[in-house]
């Protein structure tokens, strides 16, 4: 581990890098009042995040030609309030502006009305001299969006001409990376969203971890950004935080001016206008070697290479940043022809090119035939969307010429499927003078890494292993279950494979399939096997610890329809098992756990995704084998009362439809995060094995029953996992395929090592406890972990005498708590118990703690501690051991009734003295102070400060400067202080509502003769607004134009009638913006004003 580093060590590292190696102006903004506006920013109000003399001055270089008059009117577009925005939306509408210019019109020198771009940034002069100026702008205070006098200090902003585009937060190399998300990003978001409107991208760092993402992303999508030039570096992780040198490669890889404004111009979307999606490190380099390859076309004859960028790490994305960049920045006529092998793909594909805006309706194309895909190619279409089937040609004859253009891009998406067949051989024919570049998610040839002789050389390269070491993907976990009918048949040949491969096998095929591979395939099909299947599958699913999606993948399409009858029919037994040892029970904490496994089960919808015939020759078939497909057709091609199909419920993580059943469709191509379980039986291998396994790795930020996705399970009936290893050592370890020989080198683990990796986490939160005098060693060698409650009391105190050690401590409970969650449901075994009870202190400790911090829901930490401890889990059958659910181990929720009104302070001094746990007294006011501040600002948003005063007294004890007695003695003045305004309202003779709106018009030297007229402004709006007629304040007032233009009308009516003549123009406009600011973004947030 390194030595100990600052967070100023960290930021001043950061700056000189950016100056003396990139050329980046320096501007350090510290004044020691935040409201001193004589901090060189140039700001007139503390509001402003933009820098407007330096943004006038770059838009005067850039736009030469242009009359002041014409660039005042764009950048005044630019610079618009857009308070009453998404936060999404303003980012979006900024971001177009900076990066197309600012469409205006104009009165030129004779008179008449021109058109005219501002441009505010050029993208072409990286030059820290030139016609941009790159400046690294540090301590800059910046005010509250709402509230007079509360303020922010980011770290480190970055501003190209003016404009605030890069928020960088650092935290001292001993602070976890996450807090700087949870504590700093996600606070400086609510209090000054101004500052994210032209934001394009954050970093986080504590020197030992970076991590890049959008302001509008969840945690799990912020990334590292280890790499600089080469995505195939081979990363030292351990090196690069022994060193603390994260930082740098981030700063190297992304802030150098030509990478800076390449980033914001070409790798930045919005997908359907509603979700920012930017480029990870590994696309950004990638594609910029696509472009290179590109600019060589004619040397290298055509041939753009081979994209290979495992599965789950956002190739799509990658296809549709590397096209955009063409398009934007390099000249020509180019048409896209992007070619897939199956219809669903292709729909996707193109949706996502018209969702992120790359291509508009009316430029692309869906050719029907070759005919139409001649048509389009002549009329140059931007982008033409085909399948390779498109292609076909009577056999023996010459493929005709489509097109003869040189100008032609195709982009074949996952050639592994298409390059060495005939109908790739006629696409060459058709389009003999087009550039061909190959996407693929496997590569195409395995370890050999022969040249493809159509696609040149691997242009680009990103493997399975470090997509999960960047965690751009999750971990997969796989585990062989019911071994009594495990396939071990090592003779099978491709041809059987690439059978299977193909789902709409016709009568010639299927029967080929069952006379050639008959005893293969009678032991795959054979009905008690699939029984037993059935059954596990039963068993499993709804005791998962994440309970995400899943997908059973059968030999064909019969055996998908009957494994999703026998699912069904074990499901409907498995729910009367449960719900007649739920009567039975006299069990509290069993009766809890199987509930809840009931409860999942009648909620769980299944549904089978097959391709139909929809013919009678179709139902004919199915009915020769006692299946009915009829009612799975009529699934596959209704839509719900909302009009979403099958692919948007299991899409969807909320929805119910959580178990599928398919043979090929869905197995690529198709992203579903919240899907983290496949069930495997169906010969496979190579890259469709690796494409397959790959749908569980996507990262997901949607949290189920408080459980997080941490890892993919596979779960495999066929014994797949002798080709899983062959085929992760051609597809997953990178372009040699070398590892040392160990398990360890392959990036789906065996389940069992989950178990490891549970004990060991135990064995370091033991350690961590033993560090700080909590022996939770001796607790769990003890006969009963629950004999003596007060000791976890006393270890309480001590986690909570530092902020630090207690959050900590929470990072050890979250990793066991996770792993244990990801470890079921075989933890749940009776050999597994000493394991599990080995969880239960964590779990207990950290209870005791959050009743104090949080408040939490106590009854579900009782009964996931019930759970853990109580041996009749381990027995899934009737004839378990039954142990009451005892108050030795349950939680009580303890701590004072607090009255504000009530309290005397100088008795909570005194008393404290005298207690024994007195950190855990402190955590008891703590909590009752936040709850009272937090209700007290929804009331006043002007009482920001309080949370600022309490934020200072919370830091100096932290550090240091303060004793436990005096900590506890400031608290409790804070908290009589706190009382003291909660009866301002009454003192001042106004209504809460109404204090809040004459706290937000007030300013400094009112007579009091303007006081009363402030008063007045303020009762009179309130009334204006919610019992005057005509009502102002309608249903969804907040998402028209219109009825905006009218509440912003009548806030500037009532306050020009009552505000006193001291308040000038610019004060005016200040305060109506302010009151209307607050009344949208309480419309906004679903808490209309109210009396």
């Amino acid at each position: 581990m390194p030595s100990f580093i600052s967070e100023d060590d960290i930021e001043q590292e950061v700056l000189h890098k950016l100056q003396a190696q990139y050329g980046f102006e320096l501007l350090n903004c510290f004044t020691a009042n935040a409201e001193d506006l004589n901090d060189r920013s140039g700001r007139s109000d503390k509001r402003d995040v933009i820098l407007r003399d330096r943004l006038k001055a770059a838009a005067t270089r850039l736009n030469p030609d242009l009359p002041a008059a014409a660039i005042d009117k764009g950048l005044a577009i630019l610079t618009d309030k857009r308070a009453v925005m998404s936060a999404i939306a303003a980012n979006r509408e900024i971001d177009s502006l900076i990066r197309n210019g600012i469409d205006i019109e104009y009165e030129n020198a004779d008179g008449k009305t021109e058109p005219a771009k501002v441009r505010v940034i050029d993208f072409n002069d990286a030059n820290p001299n030139g016609k941009n100026e790159f400046l690294a702008v540090s301590q800059l205070w910046i005010q509250y969006a709402q509230g007079e006098n509360r303020y922010r200090r980011p770290d480190i902003l970055l501003y190209i001409n003016g404009l605030p585009l890069v928020f960088i937060e650092l935290k001292n190399s001993t602070v976890k990376l996450k807090s700087a998300f949870d504590d700093n990003l996600n606070d400086y978001k609510h209090d000054i969203p101004q500052l994210f409107h032209p934001n394009a991208f954050c970093i986080l760092s504590n020197a030992l971890d970076t991590r890049v993402g959008s302001f509008t992303a969840t945690w799990e999508y912020f990334f590292p950004w280890l790499r600089v030039e080469d995505e195939k570096e081979k990363i030292n992780r351990q090196q690069i935080q022994d060193s603390g040198t994260s930082v740098e490669r981030a700063i190297d890889g992304l802030c150098n001016p030509a990478k800076l404004l390449d980033y914001i111009e070409n790798f930045i979307v919005y997908y359907n206008n509603e979700q920012k999606i930017i480029a990870q490190n590994h696309q950004f380099i990638g594609v910029n070697k696509g472009i290179e390859a590109f600019k060589q076309r004619e040397t290298n004859k055509g041939k753009l290479g081979i994209f290979w960028h495992t599965q789950g790490s956002g190739k799509s994305f990658s296809m549709i940043f590397y096209v955009r960049k063409i398009k934007r920045k390099l000249t020509g006529n180019f048409t896209f022809v992007v070619i897939t092998d199956r219809t669903d793909l292709d729909g996707q594909i193109y949706k996502n090119f018209l969702n992120t805006d790359t291509v508009k309706k009316k430029d692309a194309a869906q050719p029907k035939n070759s005919q139409q895909l001649r048509e389009f190619l002549s009329k140059n279409k931007d982008i033409v969307f085909t399948l390779i089937h498109k292609f076909r040609y009577d056999k023996g004859k010459q493929y005709p010429v489509l097109s003869p253009r040189d100008d032609i891009i195709v982009i074949v998406d996952e050639a592994h499927r298409t390059q060495y067949k005939t109908l790739a051989e006629n696409m060459r024919a058709g389009l003999p003078h087009a550039s061909y570049l190959a996407f693929t998610g496997t590569p195409l040839l395995g370890k050999a890494r022969k040249t493809s002789a159509w696609f040149g050389d691997y242009v680009s390269e990103y493997n399975f292993s470090q997509s999960m070491d960047d965690g751009a993907t999750v971990p997969l976990f796989y585990e062989k279950r019911v071994p009594e009918v495990l396939i071990q048949n090592e003779d099978l040949s491709d041809e059987f494979y690439q059978i299977l491969e193909e789902e709409d096998l016709d009568d010639a095929q299927q029967a080929k399939l069952e006379r050639k591979y008959s005893t293969e395939l009678e032991v795959i099909k054979r009905d008690d096997r699939l029984d037993i299947i059935a059954k596990d599958i039963a068993y499993h699913f709804p005791r998962r610890g994440y309970l995400g999606k899943g997908l059973v993948v059968s030999v064909d399409k019969f055996t998908a329809v009957k494994m999703y009858d026998k699912v069904q029919h074990h499901w409907k037994a498995e729910i009367k098992n449960l719900v007649g040892r739920i009567k039975r029970s006299k069990n509290d904490v069993e009766k809890a756990r199987l509930k809840k496994i009931l409860d999942f089960m009648r909620e769980t919808d299944m549904a089978i995704v097959i391709s139909l015939e929809n013919s009678d020759r179709e139902v004919e078939r199915f009915s020769q084998q006692g299946l009915d497909i009829k009612p799975h057709r009529e699934r596959l091609t209704t839509v719900d009362a909302e009009g979403h199909d099958v692919e948007y419920q299991f899409k969807d993580a909320d929805h119910p439809l959580r178990l599928v059943f398919v043979c090929a469709m869905w197995l690529t191509g198709f992203d579903v995060p919240s899907l983290s379980t496949l069930y495997l039986d169906k010969p496979m291998k190579d890259h469709t094995l690796m494409q397959t396994i790959a749908r569980a790795n996507r990262v997901s930020a949607h949290t189920i029953r408080g459980v997080n996705k941490t890892n993919g399970e596979i779960v495999d009936y066929y014994n797949v996992f002798r080709n899983m290893k062959r085929a992760l050592a051609d597809y997953a370890l990178g372009n040699d395929g070398k590892g040392d020989g160990k398990k360890s080198d392959l990036p789906v683990q065996e389940k069992s090592d989950l178990f490891e990796l549970l004990e060991d986490a135990i064995g370091n939160g033991i350690a961590f406890c033993k560090e700080h005098n909590i022996d939770l060693e001796s607790v769990l060698s003890g006969k009963d972990i629950f004999k003596n409650l007060s000791q976890f009391s006393a270890f309480a105190n001590i986690l909570l005498e530092r902020d630090d050690r207690r959050k900590t401590f929470v990072v050890y409970d979250n990793t066991i708590t996770a792993l244990y969650e990801a470890c079921k449901p075989e933890i749940l075994r009776p050999s597994d118990w000493s394991l599990r009870q080995s969880v239960a202190p964590f779990q207990y400790l950290r209870g005791i703690i959050e009743r104090q911090i949080d408040q939490v829901d106590i009854d579900s930490i009782n009964l996931q501690i019930g759970e853990l401890l109580d041996q009749s889990v381990v027995a899934e059958t009737q004839d378990f051991q039954t142990k009451e659910y005892s108050a030795e181990y349950k939680i009580l929720q303890k701590g004072k009734i607090w009255d504000l009104s009530q309290m005397n302070f100088e008795t909570l001094k005194t008393e404290f003295k005298g207690k024994a746990y007195q950190h855990i007294e402190i955590a008891d006011l703590r909590n009752f102070i936040d709850e009272k501040l937090a209700k007290m600002l929804q009331q006043n948003v002007t009482r920001a400060d309080f949370a600022q005063r309490l934020q200072d007294i919370i830091d100096q004890y932290n550090a240091g400067g303060a004793t436990t007695e005096n900590y506890y003695d400031a608290l409790v003045d804070f908290t009589e202080n706190l009382k003291h305004e909660t009866e301002r309202h009454i003192r001042e003779g106004l209504t809460e509502r109404e204090l809040e709106l004459f706290d937000l018009l007030a300013k400094d030297k009112l007579t009091a003769k303007e006081t009363q007229s402030v008063k007045l402004a303020a009762k009179s709006l309130l009334e204006r607004l919610l019992a005057t007629q005509p009502k102002v304040l309608v249903q969804d007032w907040h998402k028209h134009d219109q009825t905006k233009r009218q509440v912003k009308d009548t806030v500037e009516a009532v306050l020009d009638q009552h505000l006193p003549d001291s308040y000038d123009r610019i004060t005016f406009k200040s305060k109506c913006d302010t009151i209307f600011d607050l009344i949208y973004q309480r419309a906004n947030q679903g808490q209309p004003l109210a009396t």
